[in-house]
């Protein structure tokens, strides 16, 4: 697909932007097209209706939308934005990542739009707070980093919600999981079975997470816990908690730890955290082992990698690696890793998570091969955790996946 980004954004006449700006500030209420339409108008400028439809356009993007940036919403697919400074664009479809023409006349234009973005989120973003990580109103995911802690201009990167959830099905139909490990994986959701899905930044784990979500019994209660809001299973029974970084004077943040405490009076039956990155892992383990079924994503490179990457988050929260390994075992049953190879995203491995002579370890049971799903020495255990469930166990253990 060709680039329908122009090498420059709209030009408005000189003044303008300003002059439109504060007509709107002046007024109460919320900006709607009509209102910019009408302070266009109350500008004095000549533009012809095509004009002024243009630059409404531009207006409406300059102040509440992406700016610069706009254009690319319409591309298919569109996952990713990422800004390298003024002269670099690359953008992230379901085809990949590829980089698309500037609109960008300088640094001065890619900080300015980083600025407003992370200011509409109630957040600073300034040489005392040169990184910062936000959730617009809009859904975008906004990571920004100023120099001279960026070394080539300022950084931009923006994160889409995609417009419709996939289910399981969809990523069957894609390639990302194959159709036996996918039976696998309902039947082990719908056994009550506590889970982890690894892997890389970008490898899906919170589309693969989403995914065998929706496929929870309808009479579960899940509590979902999120840095940033982006979990949206289609299930009818969805509570969503959401953590608040702290104020200009580092007061009122609420963190991922106290959530799950909160999360624990609301009487979930799964209990989910986005993303496991830190001494929230204590609470998690806590919470899933008084009774209540949990699922969540972790980074790692691999299933076998997991272990060490919850031992070193465990101590984070002052636990030791013999506790870790006691608490983690009892709370988890499964690890399901993804990984990604260029533009085509996979469902690698599905593993227990056991405590064997002291160690945390996992243990492969239905493995990606070239030619399918192969078993591994975990195949025995994952058909007994089935048989938790009435449905489909007992006959998979009869058969290859």
């Amino acid at each position: 697909m060709s680039a329908v980004l122009p090498e420059r954004p709209i030009a408005l006449p000189a003044g303008l932007l300003d002059d439109v700006r504060d007509r709107l500030l002046s007024a109460p209420g919320p900006v709607t097209d009509s209102d910019i339409a009408e302070a266009v108008h109350a500008s004095g400028r000549v533009l012809g209706a095509a004009g002024t439809l243009r630059a409404v356009q531009a207006v409406r993007a300059e102040l509440t939308g992406l700016g610069p940036l706009e254009p690319l919403l319409p591309h298919r697919g569109l996952t990713d934005v990422y800004v390298n400074g003024p002269d670099q664009v690359w953008l992230e479809t379901e085809s990949g990542v590829r980089r698309v023409p500037s609109p960008f006349g300088s640094d001065a234009e890619v900080r300015a739009l980083a600025v407003r973005l992370v200011t509409a989120a109630g957040r600073r973003l300034d040489a005392a707070h040169p990184c910062v990580d936000v959730q617009t109103a809009a859904g975008y995911r906004v990571h920004a980093v100023l120099p001279p802690v960026s070394t080539g201009g300022t950084l931009l990167s923006v994160r889409f919600r995609s417009t419709r959830t996939l289910t399981l099905q969809d990523l069957v139909a894609a390639g990302t999981v194959l159709p036996g490990t996918a039976e696998l994986l309902v039947a082990a959701v719908r056994s009550g079975a506590s889970f982890l899905v690894s892997g890389a930044t970008g490898a899906g784990k919170t589309t693969v997470l989403n995914a065998l979500l929706s496929c929870s019994p309808e009479h579960e209660r899940i509590v979902l816990i999120e840095d940033a809001a982006e979990l949206r299973p289609e299930h009818p029974h969805v509570v969503g908690l959401q953590a608040r970084h702290p104020n200009t004077e580092g007061a009122g943040g609420i963190d991922l730890a106290e959530l799950v405490r909160q999360a624990l009076r609301m009487r979930p039956d799964r209990l989910v955290v986005g993303e496991c990155r830190g001494a929230e892992v204590r609470e998690l383990f806590t919470a899933l082992n008084t009774g209540h079924a949990g699922a969540g994503t972790v980074h790692a490179n691999s299933a076998e990698a997991v272990p060490a990457r919850l031992s070193a988050l465990g101590a984070l929260a002052g636990m030791s690696r013999e506790a870790v390994t006691l608490q983690a075992a009892s709370a988890l049953d499964l690890v399901v890793h993804v990984a990604r190879s260029g533009a085509r995203r996979e469902l690698r491995a599905v593993s227990l998570l056991e405590d064997r002579a002291g160690a945390l370890v996992t243990v492969p049971a239905a493995v990606r091969s070239h030619d399918g799903v192969r078993r591994g020495p975990g195949w025995d255990g994952l058909c007994a955790l089935l048989d938790r469930s009435s449905g489909p166990g007992p006959d998979l253990a009869e058969r290859r996946p």
